[in-house]
């Protein structure tokens, strides 16, 4: 390799380190915020934070702007930022809306999906099973296993949709839903019959009913909302 190639190289290194910092930093926060280590409406101050993260103040403002554009923290121009507020009336907004997009997303897939988003499906759907059985246990320290697996299923349903903009929409809804999901499953009754809801939703989609599915599918996106309305944890 010739010094112009290893300058070059040294250079490319250079770039990639800042931006693998900030992705790191970027992971952790959102894990924090989603986890509630960082309240919402908590103020989130740079230079109280970047020993925590260990990473400079530019470098943690880099991933808190990523995290504004996940919605997750709120930019106070010069006053710096703050983690996203949390309310009632923003999970109902959210619900709907998710709903809406879910539906339709699973209707396309149903549509047009084969036999390898069918086998897609169904092993999601038994990947979460298992995980809903430990969650029914332990609700607090089984969450974060859950919610992957969660994702993973609901990702699967909707594999075989076409459209890139529904698609996108509808991951951004799903991430904005994971504060109140982890609220409604740690903080309400055990979420004993998300997996009755699941599998509801599994048959229905497994059989091409479309019409069913959008129902079931509907009833379990309100589920963290029907649970933290009876539940008062949020005004």
């Amino acid at each position: 390799m010739s010094l112009a190639d290893t300058d070059v190289l040294e250079a490319r290194e250079a770039a990639d380190e800042p931006r693998t910092l900030i992705e790191t930093a970027y992971r952790q926060l959102r894990r924090d915020i989603i986890e509630g280590s960082h309240q919402a409406g908590q103020k989130l101050r740079v230079e109280h934070l970047k020993a925590t993260y260990n990473v400079s103040a530019g470098t943690l403002r880099e991933a808190m702007a990523l995290l504004v554009s996940d919605s997750l923290v709120v930019s106070q121009g010069q006053r710096g930022f703050r983690v996203a507020p949390m309310s009632l009336a923003d999970l109902e907004d959210l619900t709907r809306m998710r709903a809406m997009l879910e539906c339709e997303a699973v209707r396309e897939s149903m549509a047009l999906g084969k036999d390898d988003w069918e086998a897609g499906v169904v092993s999601a759907h038994h990947k979460l099973s298992l995980a809903e059985q430990r969650l029914r246990a332990d609700p607090k320290g089984t969450f974060d296993d859950w919610e992957d697996c969660n994702r993973q299923f609901h990702e699967a349903l909707v594999a075989a949709c076409k459209s890139r903009w529904m698609l996108r929409f509808r991951r951004l809804l799903y991430q904005q839903s994971e504060r109140y999901r982890r609220v409604s499953a740690t903080k309400g009754p055990p979420p004993i019959e998300v997996h009755d809801e699941h599998r509801a939703i599994f048959k229905a989609v497994m059989s091409r009913n479309a019409d069913l599915a959008s129902a079931v599918l509907t009833s379990h996106v309100h589920r963290a909302l029907t649970v933290i309305r009876k539940a008062g944890l949020l005004k």
